[in-house]
């Protein structure tokens, strides 16, 4: 048996196992078997994701990352998931900046460790021409015999926006799985149901591709922003009130020019450390 270290962390109840990739490369695992294993919530540490920090030796950032969900897909993003990344490698000392550049497979993302302890994550412009989401079908899905009117999103990974005024949770838990493998979006998708409260404030629950109910999205949050904002249904900062918390979500955009960055900010925070026999 191998004893390898491990960290857990969460962002909203958003959990994640982390490991230096000094302890990945210690396992001899690909790190797909490695992520169903850790993550397993019954015979593992049990968590939405695996996430590894990996040296970088390109000028464009800082450091890289691995992240793999629960079901052992590589996934291009995940806003929870960098918050915790961010503060676990400044705390680690694998940057030296509170402010800092990193390599995920939706391109270079800008995470910043703030003064009261949020994390604040510039996550991109959000991709909304359908080919790039990617998504390929109308703007209307029906699921169980409803209708529902949705909007596709990207922010680096698939989004579906639902709004609704019925139980988020309800809906996620009931619908999201077969929208998730929909034939409209050919790589799945995360789906969102968001109830307005305000054009401040928001309630959303998500069935995310690869994890299945999770008690946040930190994509999924900056997706619903877009999808509010565009739909003039928010306003451009906005509290997205998630099962395991909160957390804020500003973008500049409009209509006529969605060539804004979308920045999440939010917490992360760490569950214990142990090792780990495989």
């Amino acid at each position: 048996m191998t004893e390898i270290k491990i960290t857990k962390m969460h962002g909203c109840g958003n959990d994640f196992v982390f490991m230096d990739y000094e302890e990945f490369v210690k396992t001899g695992m690909p790190i797909s078997k490695l992520a169903k294993k850790l993550c397993d919530r019954h015979f593992g540490v049990g968590a939405d994701g695996l996430i590894i920090p990996v040296p970088y030796d390109g000028e464009d950032a800082d450091i890289a990352w691995n992240y793999y969900n629960s079901d052992g897909t590589s996934a291009q993003m995940c806003g929870n998931g960098m918050r915790c990344f961010a503060r676990y490698v400044y705390d680690r000392k694998l940057v030296k900046n509170k402010t800092f550049r990193v390599k995920t497979l939706a391109g270079v993302k800008t995470p910043e460790i703030l003064d009261d302890g949020n994390i604040r994550v510039n996550m991109g412009k959000p991709i909304l021409t359908d080919w790039l989401i990617p998504f390929q079908g109308e703007k209307k899905i029906s699921i169980h015999g409803r209708d529902f009117d949705i909007f596709p999103v990207s922010m680096g990974n698939p989004h579906c926006i639902i709004f609704t005024d019925e139980d988020t949770m309800y809906m996620a838990k009931n619908y999201g799985p077969d929208i998730e493998i929909h034939p409209y979006f050919p790589e799945k998708t995360n789906t969102e149901f968001v109830r307005v409260i305000s054009p401040t404030d928001v309630e959303m629950s998500v069935y995310e591709r690869g994890c299945g109910i999770t008690l946040a999205c930190g994509t999924g949050s900056c997706a619903t922003v877009v999808a509010g904002v565009l739909n003039n249904l928010t306003e451009h900062k906005v509290k997205v009130n998630l099962p395991g918390g909160s957390v804020f979500v500003e973008w500049q955009g409009s209509e006529s020019n969605v060539e804004h960055d979308v920045f999440l900010i939010g917490p992360a925070e760490y569950t214990f450390y142990a090792d780990f026999m495989l």
